[in-house]
């Protein structure tokens, strides 16, 4: 079953703290555990997570709230329409 992703938004968050990839497994699981997340990817060597998500059902603060609960701290973030 494919998900309409029309009204999606992207946001890219910089992260600190990142060592491993332990630690990107880490963040991806904890930042789909929000409902409304529909892809994340995470790049170890810029510090940053590219997450496409529907900004009706969730917020780029529970996005961050997400990744200061997986023990990291977002350190700014862009937002933008997906492409």
């Amino acid at each position: 079953m494919s998900q309409d992703v029309t009204g999606d938004k992207l946001v890219v968050i910089k992260i600190e703290g990142m060592h491993c990839h332990s630690c990107e497994k880490a963040l991806r699981k904890s930042l789909l555990a929000n409902p409304g997340v529909h892809e994340v990817e995470i790049d170890l060597h810029t510090g940053q997570a590219s997450v496409l998500y529907d900004p009706k059902a969730v917020r780029i603060r529970q996005l961050v709230d997400s990744i200061t609960a997986a023990g990291y701290r977002a350190a700014g973030f862009a937002a933008r329409p997906a492409p």
